[in-house]
């Protein structure tokens, strides 16, 4: 089986414009709402507070025999004052037998009376496996400036050894393909964070520059056999040879993600809730980035290098007619 992909590019780039759009109004709806305040549901890491975890001793008779109802725990949580924090039941051997809470930052006070009236509804906790954590928000402001920067930066080292490797125009479609994949990535955490209260948190920053690696790295293949059949056949359409690169490293492209993106499904359903969205963002943006470098970052290059044939075809055709004239 043959791809075109050349001939269908209109309905490639809908389909990534369909996408990024939904992303983009649900950021907007994300930064309207008065309960995230931003484009994206920001966790602990970037707004400062108090993380905590309770896991009960099922080592005593009787005290794990009945599941955590998370409405008990809501309940008390809003007679401490904390009816806006974020409850989650964690996973212990196999059953959920512990509880996360995201709050505003709380004294140790605090925390003791909500402990004590959590111990007296679901059962006693085992205090060897209790966390608490404390963010500050100006540690969470650092967080979020420096993940930025760091993205910002691998952009622009990107854009410098492409544009060496191959040519500028290669390097600006490359950046425009992960552009593709972060803007989605980002996009489906704003909708999940709408409809699922999914939060994003340091992490998050990881799994985008991690994503920006892998996506560049299936391009620079495309690229690179793009770039070695333009030298040895220069007669050629720009897209035959285009939809050849593709075909060629189809194959590998599809083992490596495939590969891949087992192992981020394995993480996914056995790796834990802390690593959970972790390896959620690598999957949409591994998938994505496969998606983006052979039906974005090529179809472009194709309609680039068209675009620029037809240009100098009328510049030259322009020419000729004025000396004729």
């Amino acid at each position: 089986m043959r791809l075109s992909i050349n001939k269908s590019r209109s309905l490639w780039w809908s389909i990534s414009a369909a996408i990024i759009l939904s992303g983009l109004i649900s950021m907007v709806i994300s930064s309207l709402n008065p309960n995230i305040k931003a484009p994206l549901r920001p966790s602990l890491d970037f707004i400062g507070g108090s993380r905590l975890q309770f896991v009960r001793d099922c080592s005593k008779p009787g005290n794990c025999d009945q599941p955590i109802d998370i409405n008990i725990v809501r309940e008390v949580a809003k007679s401490q004052g904390l009816g806006d924090s974020s409850i989650q039941l964690i996973s212990e051997n196999g059953a959920e037998n512990g509880i996360t809470i995201r709050s505003k930052t709380l004294e140790t006070e605090q925390r003791v009376k909500l402990q004590n009236a959590l111990s007296e509804k679901i059962g006693t906790f085992d205090p060897q496996k209790n966390q608490i954590d404390s963010v500050g928000p100006t540690l969470g402001a650092e967080l979020f400036r420096s993940g930025v920067l760091a993205l910002v930066v691998s952009f622009v080292l990107i854009t410098i050894y492409m544009s060496f490797r191959f040519k500028l125009d290669y390097a600006v479609f490359a950046i425009v393909a992960l552009l593709h994949d972060v803007l989605v990535t980002v996009g489906v955490f704003s909708i999940l964070g709408l409809v699922a209260g999914i939060e994003v948190d340091s992490l998050f920053i990881v799994a985008l520059l991690t994503i920006t690696g892998f996506s560049v790295n299936d391009t620079v293949v495309i690229y690179d056999r793009i770039r070695e059949t333009l030298q040895t056949d220069t007669q050629r359409p720009i897209a035959d040879i285009v939809d050849d690169a593709v075909n060629q490293t189809l194959t590998r492209s599809i083992n490596t993600s495939f590969t891949t993106l087992l192992t981020l499904f394995s993480i996914f359903l056995f790796g834990g809730e802390t690593l959970r969205n972790f390896s959620l963002a690598l999957i949409v943006g591994f998938t994505m980035g496969a998606y983006s470098s052979i039906f974005v970052a090529s179809t472009l290059l194709t309609w680039w290098r068209e675009r620029s044939e037809d240009l100098s075809l009328k510049t030259v055709e322009t020419t000729a007619s004025s000396q004729d004239s």
